[in-house]
């Protein structure tokens, strides 16, 4: 039997409702209603709830890491870190509302996502760290270091799940981009 959907429509719909519900508060007729299909050709196509979101969330983590890896391609720590955490801003504050972020929410849920869920979230996380400590470890990047990259890395990671709280609080970017100055400041030397 073919498909009669676009996976690549379907799976975007499909993002969104686990990004606005999240992952718990979403159902199948939630993602089939969004992806205008019946229900039983979710069922049929794709098992179940837990892979729709795998395949979604992999082709978000995709993204991230792509749009993230551009970002830090700078000639310095604070030029990269910049432009790193205006991709992560915007991502988060983009739409009206603001949806946050797709990872920290999902994250959020760890009690009630499965094993191969959570694991995924892990390795985006651990792929961004890797990004980050990769960037920052460049000859011209590292010299205007206060920390070495990959203490560097986890700071600036663990401070971006902060951002995506603060994100919930603030809904703006105005705020988010004041605080990023100030890590900057923190982990990046003027030079």
């Amino acid at each position: 039997m073919t498909r009669q959907f676009d996976e690549e429509i379907l799976l975007s719909k499909v993002l969104d409702v686990f990004w606005a519900k999240g992952w718990q508060a979403t159902s199948m007729s939630d993602l089939a209603s969004a992806a205008s299909v019946q229900r039983g050709s979710l069922y049929h196509a794709y098992g179940d709830k837990e892979r729709l979101f795998l395949l979604a969330f992999d082709r978000y983590a995709e993204q991230v890491l792509a749009e993230s890896r551009a970002a830090l391609d700078a000639p310095t720590a604070r030029a990269a870190l910049q432009r790193f955490f205006e991709v992560s801003i915007a991502s988060m504050t983009m739409d009206t509302p603001p949806r946050g972020c797709f990872t920290t929410k999902t994250a959020m849920e760890s009690g009630q996502i499965g094993e191969e869920v959570y694991g995924r979230v892990r390795a985006l996380m651990q792929g961004l760290e890797a990004a980050l400590a990769e960037a920052l470890a460049r000859d011209t990047v590292r010299r205007s270091l206060v920390l070495p990259p990959d203490e560097a890395a986890k700071l600036i990671l663990a401070f971006t799940r902060g951002l995506a709280v603060m994100e919930r609080l603030e809904h703006g970017p105005e705020q988010l981009q004041a605080l990023s100055q100030n890590m900057i400041a923190l982990v990046a030397t003027a030079g």
